[in-house]
């Protein structure tokens, strides 16, 4: 990892002052630098010796955050991990436009590991994750959104990239299909994890642990789980609120309270915790085929840190 983050700020450099500048601050803003991680823990596990897994890792890190500056804009974020948001502090459309270098820079990147199946599979993951977050806007302020579309969104937003990072890990290192295919359903299944428990940390935690303002889904009228599950098993007068809250965005002072209140009475909030454990178990079962090593004991760990950090 340590080589990895000096190669992002080797990649982040160039002689427009703006990119380095704007780039390091949302790379220094205390990621847990996750995806890449699982790249080259995947490589390992896979017995991988060359060194084309340290420009992937960072490459899918530049992807990950190139998504997050985007994003940022989108939902118009003043603050991200307790921390001023790029396009708080400089502009929407610088921090669109690095984004957009970022991209670039991850492509280098994917090019320099001399596989078209790498490049593939990172491409595809690209375009997944822009089909997500565009459809993700399709379900913005609709508390009445199906669990399928929900599940369907963050499948791509998020889960894609974590799929891709662990799958190329058996690609460079030429291993069976049926390897790369274990990984794949690793990484799907601990980004669905991650993304559930991250839904839930925005109505259960408290700041400090979330690195984010409490509520910035519910503020936004972001239609997460939770809010669907309450929706679907609210009476007249519940629905009404969700219509008010997230459809409208009429909101007061203690609307996030009473949302959080909703939650706890139909227990969407445990429901969604229960269903992020399923899948954290399925991310672990998928790796069982490969023998137990330090490393497949780090990427189950990682699985089940991710459902505990709710906690």
């Amino acid at each position: 990892m340590a080589k990895v983050n000096a190669l992002i700020v080797e990649r982040m450099h160039s002689p427009v002052a703006l990119i380095p500048q704007l780039a390091g601050h949302i790379v220094a803003a205390g990621g847990k630098r996750l995806r890449p991680m699982l790249t080259l823990a995947s490589a390992r596990l896979c017995g991988y010796a060359g060194e084309h897994h340290l420009g992937l890792a960072a490459c899918v890190e530049f992807i990950h955050t190139a998504t997050l500056l985007h994003d940022d804009v989108v939902d118009e974020s003043d603050l991200r991990r307790g921390m001023p948001t790029a396009n708080a502090l400089w502009s929407n459309q610088a921090s669109v436009l690095v984004g957009d270098f970022l991209f670039s820079r991850a492509f280098q990147l994917m090019v320099s590991a001399q596989s078209l199946e790498v490049l593939r599979i990172l491409a595809q993951a690209s375009a997944t994750i822009a089909e997500g977050e565009i459809f993700q806007l399709t379900t913005a302020n609709h508390p009445e959104t199906s669990e399928a579309d929900y599940m369907e969104v963050i499948r791509g937003k998020t889960a894609a990239l974590f799929a891709a990072a662990t799958r190329i890990g058996a690609v460079i290192a030429d291993r069976p299909a049926a390897d790369a295919e274990a990984l794949d359903s690793y990484g799907l299944h601990l980004g669905l994890a991650f993304q559930l428990v991250d839904d839930v940390l925005d109505y259960a935690a408290p700041q400090a642990t979330l690195g984010k303002t409490i509520g910035d889904d519910f503020r936004e009228g972001k239609v997460t789980l939770p809010v669907i599950l309450a929706y679907q098993r609210g009476d007249a007068d519940e629905r009404a609120f969700w219509e008010r809250t997230i459809t409208r965005l009429e909101q007061s002072d203690d609307d996030l309270a009473h949302a959080t209140a909703l939650m706890r009475r139909h227990r969407t909030i445990e429901e969604t915790l229960e269903r992020a454990r399923g899948h954290a178990a399925q991310a672990n079962a998928a790796i069982g085929r490969f023998p137990a090593s330090p490393m497949r004991k780090m990427l189950t760990d990682v699985a089940d840190f991710c459902v505990e950090r709710a906690f």
